[in-house]
């Protein structure tokens, strides 16, 4: 029983931190995650159409030289 105790006095310690601690952080405004979403879109847009071209340039490629 005394093993349980300590794991919930523990649990409610770590809790207890995890709350101030998310009290000091500095949220992004909506403006910002908007922004950075988009940032996010258009790299990842970008990147894949680029792994795709890749992609099929090197499977012309092997096809090419296997026949």
């Amino acid at each position: 029983m005394d093993k349980i105790k300590v794991w919930i006095d523990k649990a409610k310690v770590f809790l207890s931190e995890a709350k101030i601690e998310l009290k000091k952080v500095t949220w992004p405004t909506p403006k910002q995650t908007l922004a950075s979403t988009a940032v996010v879109l258009v790299v990842t847009t970008i990147v894949s159409a680029f792994l795709g071209i890749v992609d099929f340039g090197l499977t012309k490629l092997i096809k090419l030289l296997l026949g």
